[in-house]
């Protein structure tokens, strides 16, 4: 496929999971990647820690002074500290806030006079369940989350007219390093998988490719008519209601 031919496209948190992901599936279908992030990646990589506020714009920058223009930008970058209101470290508060939500928001108006100059171009989020709904010691990544998803739709009310699509995923549990490694420090990680995949009503977890499949999806001109929408990925699991 070719679908993303002459497009160029920027990745961020591209060195594992679904933006490793995504960034192969864009490349594979025939865009210019571009990724960012902290540690090394494939595709043309930009070293970035978006915990630092003028991150998004050096990116912005180089990808505008390497190919002259941007198509395709996938806010994937996150991360996630646990602790109640009342356990949680102000600190860890302002980095899930500044990484989750103000980077987007910077990517996004740094990289909006290339994406307008497009005329036909695709921002995609990557949200979360927990901008829906909630796990237990999670307050700043759940208001990161449903931040972004406001975000979201609000740049896809203001930026329709420019030709400008913006929409978001909301995935739940993913294979991702970070979920495998954890079910693997458990004392018994193949009965707290079956555990985990048993709360989706499809009986397994999420696979990153699953996840990014719906990102390029949302990223093509397959889905001209479609903005300002969250897309739960989660094989089920916030449609099925807890047993009493």
């Amino acid at each position: 496929m070719s679908r993303f031919e002459g497009k160029v496209a920027l990745v961020t948190g591209a060195s594992s999971g679904m933006g490793e992901a995504t960034a192969r599936q864009l490349a594979e279908q025939g865009a210019r990647v571009f990724t960012a992030q902290r540690g090394p990646a494939v595709h043309e990589a930009i070293v970035a820690d978006f915990s630092d506020p003028e991150a998004p714009r050096e990116v912005v920058s180089a990808v505008q002074a390497a190919a002259g223009r941007l198509d395709i930008l996938i806010n994937n970058a996150g991360v996630m500290r646990e602790g109640t209101v009342e356990e949680g470290d102000i600190a860890d508060w302002h980095l899930q806030m500044q990484v989750n939500l103000t980077a987007p928001f910077l990517l996004t108006r740094h990289a909006m006079p290339m994406l307008r100059a497009s005329g036909n171009a695709a921002i995609v989020n990557v949200g979360s369940i927990e901008g829906l709904g909630s796990n237990p010691r999670h307050p700043a990544y759940c208001a990161s989350k449903a931040g972004l998803h406001g975000l979201t739709r609000a740049v896809a009310v203001d930026h329709g007219p420019d030709g400008v699509r913006c929409n978001a995923v909301a995935p739940g549990w993913i294979d991702t390093p970070l979920n495998v490694d954890f079910i693997d420090s458990m004392p018994d990680p193949t009965a707290f998988r079956a555990e985990i995949g048993g709360i989706h009503p499809l009986r397994r977890t999420g696979d990153p490719a699953e996840v990014a499949r719906l990102i390029c999806w949302l990223a093509s001109d397959d889905a001209s008519f479609v903005t300002g929408q969250i897309y739960t990925i989660d094989g089920g699991r916030t449609a099925q209601l807890s047993l009493p």
